[in-house]
């Protein structure tokens, strides 16, 4: 009887390592994608996009491949949708010659928005691995959860907190940055003598008046 338990025992705790052992693996192989679409925001950046990136990948029997990559383009190419997840999305469906990713997974560097979420489950990618929280337009939890809706038919896995802090430090210094810009403008246009008192003998000018016609 001792013996039995001893090799449940073993088995277990073989159990343990090998899921230890491919948790550790799937960390590394969605960190390297993650510093692919890292890669890829730096590329948004340097056109004066906000910048985030993304990756499409898929496993094959030869390992993780990288299907497409995308970053945000909405400013360059004058179209409100290209985020950096459907730019991605459109060029790995149009390699593979479908519109349906099932075994594809997305790695994005900010979390998705909820027109980027519906994108994804109607691709039926099966799963989206995200860096940076976004509390502001979040989709995955942080202000609603779309892919967390049970009344919809294709649910992808979510994962986040991937290198998040590389993610999150790209943004804030983006927007640093416009902010210093913004700052240094309204400087710039700031007349020569703001700040000085107006002198009370000088007639503040007015506009041109529009004489209304009189009421029949």
């Amino acid at each position: 009887m001792r013996s039995g338990e001893d090799a449940a025992d073993s088995a277990s705790e073989d159990g343990r390592r090998e899921g230890a052992v491919d948790a550790s693996r799937a960390r590394v192989l969605d960190e390297t994608a993650m510093r692919l679409a890292l890669d890829q925001a730096q590329n948004a950046l340097l056109v004066g996009e906000v910048p985030v990136g993304a990756v499409v990948v898929r496993d094959t029997p030869a390992g993780r491949q990288v299907v497409a990559t995308g970053y945000n383009r909405p400013i360059t190419d004058h179209d409100p949708t290209a985020h950096a997840e459907l730019v991605a999305l459109r060029h790995a469906a149009h390699l593979l010659g479908n519109y349906r990713l099932p075994e594809c997974e997305l790695i994005v560097t900010l979390e998705p928005c909820a027109m980027c979420a519906m994108a994804l489950l109607h691709a039926r990618v099966k799963r989206v691995v995200y860096g940076a929280r976004d509390p502001k337009t979040g989709a995955a939890g942080s202000v609603i959860d779309v892919f967390g809706e049970p009344r919809l038919n294709h649910h992808t896995r979510v994962q986040g907190g991937v290198l998040a802090a590389a993610s999150a430090e790209l943004l804030q210094r983006f927007f640093a940055t416009r902010r210093d810009m913004a700052r240094m403008r309204r400087a710039a246009a700031r007349p020569a003598d703001a700040g000085v008192a107006p002198d009370a003998n000088v007639a503040i000018p007015t506009g041109e008046a529009t004489e209304l016609p009189p009421k029949a």
